[in-house]
Parts: structure tokens; sequence; C-alpha cells
């Protein structure tokens, strides 16, 4: 299976878990992204993989004006549920229904990393941007942080193999703010930068715990292809690896960690 197709699978019908899991956790690096791409009022901004709309409306919350893509449709729903008047249009990238040059600014808060091909996704978002329009991508570091590792050492620890079905992301090798930025510049950006986004994400542990129960992502489609004696163990390596990082009020502070990388169409 190639990735793209993959990644249509894994995410299909995903909108509300999503939502109520990982959008809690990636909103942290909202206000960066924007400010990287110059996101303020009047911004023209194409904010692509869009999930639930969480960048989209920090954008218009600014006064930008936001068109919003996304290749899952309940995605997409979600994304015009929460963003009343939004622009949002179902669409896989690298193929984008857009005219040439039509956006100040492009965001896209932790999606390149689930496309199969980052090279053609940039040649399109430098398609869509007018000249010395601005560039925004976070994606997640490597190795992952321990608030996305935690699942998949839980996996491992419960003696759990991974699958050899499921398909490495192509971008993992850019994954770092040295080769992201570089990626960037190769695809025709200039003034390329890129820097490490940290933080803690306070979260209660059985709830992270309900979200990979909920099949998103690649490791909670791996644990819900496992029997229930699997999956009550490996939720107690779960249990158990989450409580390093206990806050002592029943709550956890996973590290979290992103690149965000930035450039300008010349």
């Amino acid at each position: 299976m190639d990735f793209d197709s993959y990644a249509r699978r894994l995410w299909a019908g995903r909108a509300d878990a999503y939502e109520h899991g990982f959008a809690r956790l990636t909103v942290h690096a909202v206000g960066a992204l924007l400010d990287a791409a110059g996101v303020g009022t009047g911004t023209r901004v194409l904010d692509v993989g869009t999930g639930p709309g969480v960048v989209a409306g920090a954008a218009v919350a600014r006064g930008a004006w936001v068109t919003a893509v996304d290749a899952e449709p309940s995605m997409a729903e979600a994304a015009a549920r929460n963003v009343p008047g939004l622009d949002v249009r179902v669409a896989v990238l690298p193929d984008l229904p857009l005219p040439a040059a039509g956006f100040d600014a492009v965001t896209g808060n932790f999606v390149i990393h689930a496309t199969g091909d980052p090279a053609a996704v940039l040649a399109e978002l430098r398609r869509v941007l007018r000249a010395g329009g601005r560039l925004a991508l976070t994606c997640w570091s490597e190795p992952p942080p321990p608030v996305l590792g935690i699942a998949r050492e839980a996996l491992k620890a419960a003696g759990v193999s991974w699958p050899p079905d499921i398909p490495v992301p192509p971008f993992r090798p850019y994954s770092s703010p040295g080769t992201f930025a570089s990626l960037l510049a190769e695809a025709g950006f200039t003034e390329t930068a890129a820097q490490m986004l940290t933080w803690e994400f306070r979260v209660d542990p059985q709830e992270w715990w309900q979200v990979y129960r909920s099949s998103v992502g690649s490791s909670g489609a791996v644990i819900a292809r496992q029997d229930d004696a699997t999956i009550e163990r490996i939720k107690g390596e779960f249990g158990s690896l989450a409580a390093r990082y206990a806050t002592g009020d029943g709550a956890v502070a996973l590290p979290a960690s992103a690149v965000l990388a930035s450039g300008t169409r010349p």
C-alpha cells in the first residue's frame, strides 16, 4: 500500500476522535505558526490539512480571509461547523483546486508528514502563493516525543511487534530543523528558517489512552488490531509509562516537541 492510500484509510471518519484528542495537543503550535506565516488583518490565508479548523479559526480571529482544505470529508465538516462561514473544501494534497498565486500565506499544522510526496506538496503550495507570500509548516520531531512515543513504547513493552504493512512516512528524514529548512530551500523558497517548539501537554492519562483506543494515528490503529487480553496488557504498560510524568494531581505532563519551518516564495 502506498503511503497516501494508507493515510486516507487511517484518518477516514476520525474527525471527532481527532478533535477531542490530538487537536488539543497541536493547538500549542498555532500562534507561532501564524506568526511565521505573517498572518494578520486582511491576509489571504490557505490552511491545508485544516482538520477541525483550529488554525483556520485562529487566523479568522486575527482578521484574515481564510480558505481551508482537508483530504478527509469528516474533518472538513468539523472545520465548517467550528468556524462559521469558513470557505472549506475537500482536497487531497498535492492537488489543490485553487488558482495560482491566490494567497498571501499558506499554513499547515502537522500535515506534511502525513503526505506521500513532500516535494510535490511543497511545489503545489509554492504555486498557490503569490510572490513574497509566506509558507509555514509544522511537523513532529524525530524521534517522536514522549507525548506520541508513549503508545508505541507501550506496544513494544507488551510484546506487540510493529506490523510490516504500515508504511514509513516519506517525510521522516526531514523531521529536524536543518533538514526541514533545506527541503523548503530545495523547493524554491527563500528566507527559510526552522526552529524547535517544545512544550508539556497536561492531560488525564486515561483520556490520552482513550485517544489511542479510538484508533487515532498509526499506534492507535495497531492497538485496535489486538485481542482484548493484549489490549489490556498494552493499557497496563501505557499507564506505567505515563506515571513517569505524573504531576501529583491525577494528570501527567507529557513532553512534546515539533519543528516549525517557514519560507518565502520569491
